[in-house]
């Protein structure tokens, strides 16, 4: 089986087998829900399946639950590759999509306004370095 075949197959197996506050949050972002931004969830962005995408915001959110106690280095290393990529990495707890809802969303907006409206990276994260005259991706 190929290598997407199978991260499409695993994508749409995590579809089926939603965590409730996996399930609320959907809820709320679906269907362009969220001021017209458009979300995709499991979307898979090599080598990852994210919880939820925002394409034109090139925005993932992520929500940890137990299963990501003690797995704070691999989650790191995740965010930072993403960012490499060009997405911003929202990380909120499952319960904080039950507790928090309101704050939960206001974020998850001004994100996407920010990284779809003006093109830049959110606040506190450095946008990358230009690239090089001769575009091979060095500083100048």
């Amino acid at each position: 089986m190929k290598r997407s075949a199978v991260f499409t197959a695993r994508a749409r197996e995590l579809r089926r087998d939603p965590t409730p506050a996996e399930l609320r949050l959907w809820d709320l972002l679906r269907s362009a829900r969220l001021a017209g931004f458009k979300f995709r969830r499991r979307h898979h962005v090599e080598p990852y399946i994210t919880d939820f995408c925002c394409l034109s915001a090139r925005l993932v959110v992520e929500l940890d639950g137990d299963s990501h106690a003690g797995k704070e280095c691999p989650d790191e290393v995740r965010t930072a590759d993403l960012w490499r990529k060009g997405y911003e990495v929202v990380r909120f707890r499952n319960s904080d999509v039950f507790h928090e809802e309101n704050r939960v969303i206001e974020t998850i907006l001004g994100l996407c306004r920010l990284r779809a409206g003006c093109g830049q990276s959110a606040p506190g994260r450095p946008s990358p370095p230009p690239l090089s005259p001769e575009g091979r991706g060095e500083p100048r």
